[in-house]
């Protein structure tokens, strides 16, 4: 059974029982860090679990934007997760090598952004199933194309200029997901910007906080409320999460969504843009 209410989440057992079900697809996201010499594309090609299509987050994104792996238009959201057999009808199961918080929130977030309200991520990830011993493959699946109907909900995501109009009114809290170090300006970012700091207002929230065990599964409701209300965060408010570059920011968005926050959006630029804009304010 999924481990919370809404589904989002769901553990090894419960795909290890349903991944053969003609309505699931599994989706794997593995992404490294910029200064992570490993490829992602080959690592799935060695070992994956049996099914799986490898999505991949900088290819599925807008390729005019400047930024990394930005969110692409709907229209080229829905022909390539299409291209990869994903469709209307398909529950879809997405999990990365770091049990989750990495790609595998971003990929459950976007699909989300168009949509499609039937995608959880696997808790624990590709760590926890290996380590339970279940079956891997090196093959890809047989693609067969599905269509994919994208509906864009814009109270998911927003841009640089409306956090700083949420920031000036006070009407949603930024919570910035980063380690407390790069939040204060002390740590270098992986992607090198113009400046370090955080933005004036926003509330330090280490989305590393809500992970536990040697896989790094999600924390439970109760950790993860007293992990928010301990930043500063108030539940019963609307919140934005932001990290470097929009990818652990919707890690701490589903965090929140298990436990019934409905009011949350992702910083899609993040830092990786704020950080690099000298008219937007900063602060150590």
């Amino acid at each position: 059974m999924p481990p919370f209410p809404t589904g989002a989440l769901v553990t090894t057992d419960w795909l290890a029982d349903h991944r053969d079900a003609p309505d699931v697809r599994v989706v794997d996201a593995r992404h490294f860090m910029p200064n992570d010499p490993r490829d992602p594309a080959e690592e799935y090609a060695r070992a994956h679990i049996p099914g799986a299509v490898f999505f991949d987050i900088d290819h599925i994104a807008d390729p005019e934007a400047s930024l990394p792996h930005m969110m692409p238009l709907p229209e080229v959201f829905a022909a390539r997760v299409g291209d990869l057999g994903l469709g209307d009808g398909h529950r879809i199961v997405v999990y990365d090598h770091v049990g989750g918080a990495c790609a595998a929130a971003r990929v459950w977030w976007m699909f989300r952004v168009f949509g499609h309200a039937d995608v959880s991520v696997l808790d624990g990830g590709l760590p926890k199933w290996l380590a339970e011993g279940r079956p891997i493959e090196d093959r890809p699946r047989p693609i067969t194309p599905r269509s994919f109907t994208a509906r864009a909900d814009r109270r998911l995501i927003v841009d640089a200029e409306a956090v700083r109009a949420v920031l000036e009114s006070g009407s949603a809290q930024v919570v910035d997901v980063r380690a407390a170090e790069r939040f204060r300006g002390e740590q270098p970012e992986p992607r090198p910007v113009a400046n370090l700091g955080h933005m004036p207002g926003a509330l330090s929230a280490p989305f590393g906080d809500l992970q536990q065990g040697p896989h790094n599964e999600m924390a439970p409701p109760e950790a993860i409320r007293a992990h928010f209300t301990a930043a500063g965060v108030d539940l019963s408010r609307p919140v934005i999460t932001s990290c470097g570059s929009g990818v652990t920011a919707c890690y701490s968005a589903l965090a929140l969504h298990l436990i019934g926050h409905e009011s949350v959006a992702v910083y899609d630029g993040s830092w990786a843009e704020w950080g690099d804009r000298t008219d937007l304010p900063v602060v150590t």
